[in-house]
């Protein structure tokens, strides 16, 4: 028996589908909230829980021999920071603590890019780039670092726990959409009409779940590994999406001065109206330094080979198109 958590979401709908396809029995935990139009057809057992409910993730690991620690609160903005810390590091340490009780064989738990340290040269960030907390932008990436810190902890006391670093997932089933989701949603709606200067790693989200099995099966307990594929900027990625898509790419390029401005305004009003703003200011800062990285590691240590992002990012426009959320 194999638990998924976070498998209404889009990376780990896709490893639970995976799981499934290579003939694993799964389990997923899910909230009654969930969306699990995702997951639907899949013939895997549902567990009822939340990672912030210690009590909900006993039964759920009973008889586990592997976890995959998917569930994330991933959201760049937030009326209530607190609620991401909850979720990311204090629903981390649960689920590692109620794996370790039930002695489960390997724990992969998934963090993000944004925790890995871009140097300031220009140079790739890699598993082994020193970074700070103090050099998180925003909630998100210093909770997720927390959670990492946390997972190495319990890797540091016996339990076997690798930890993965997706870069930016794109491929079909983004329902909410993630945030690179919807910068192909906005522009396949025409609401893009400039762009940033930024960078960013992409990665078929088919690719980010076998690598997640390949961490399972060759990782090393306490170590990080990069699963990404292309850095491409900000530009390469709309003209790339303009080929596919049939539309014309933006060609007003913004100065950042100018976006964070605008930025700073809408997420100042979004605290009074509790809606989230449409550039989030943390999404912004972070735009500000171009997240290119290196998979060498989770290339020679785990045999992770991603394939071409130009087919993920067609088979992303394919299915938000089906889907009518363009």
């Amino acid at each position: 028996m194999i638990l998924v958590t976070g498998a209404s979401g889009f990376i780990g709908g896709h490893v639970a589908r995976l799981l499934v396809e290579r003939g694993c029995v799964v389990r997923v935990l899910v909230r009654p909230s969930s969306n699990l139009s995702g997951i639907s057809d899949l013939p895997v057992e549902h567990i009822q829980g939340d990672v912030r409910e210690m009590r909900s993730l006993r039964p759920a690991l009973q008889g586990c021999r592997r976890l995959y620690h998917v569930a994330a609160d991933y959201r760049l903005w937030s009326r209530d920071p607190a609620e991401l810390y909850r979720s990311n590091v204090e629903g981390t340490r649960n689920v590692l603590q109620a794996a370790s009780e039930a002695a489960v064989e390997k724990v992969v738990y998934t963090s993000t890019v944004g925790t890995i340290g871009i140097p300031g040269d220009g140079g790739l960030g890699t598993e082994e780039t020193a970074v700070t907390a103090a050099e998180m932008t925003g909630h998100y990436k210093r909770s997720k670092l927390e959670a990492e810190r946390v997972a190495l902890e319990f890797a540091a006391n016996g339990l076997p726990v690798v930890i993965v670093n997706p870069t930016a997932p794109v491929g079909e089933g983004d329902l909410k959409p993630t945030p690179t989701g919807k910068i192909i949603v906005d522009f396949l709606r025409g609401a893009m009409p400039a762009y940033v200067d930024t960078g960013l790693n992409l990665v078929d989200v088919r690719d980010v779940a076998a690598g997640h099995l390949l961490a399972a099966e060759r990782g090393r307990s306490g170590q990080r590994y990069i699963l990404g594929a292309r850095n491409m900027t900000l530009r390469e990625i709309l003209e790339t999406l303009a080929g596919i898509a049939g539309r014309p790419a933006p060609s007003l390029r913004l100065p950042y001065g100018l976006t964070l401005g605008f930025s700073l305004v809408e997420t100042a009003w979004a605290s009074f109206t509790g809606r989230e703003p449409r550039a989030p200011l943390e999404g912004v800062r972070m735009a500000r330094k171009k997240m290119f990285v290196s998979t060498e590691k989770a290339e020679q240590e785990l045999g992770f080979r991603p394939g071409p992002v130009e087919d993920a990012l067609r088979r992303a426009v394919e299915w938000f198109r089906k889907n009518r959320y363009c």
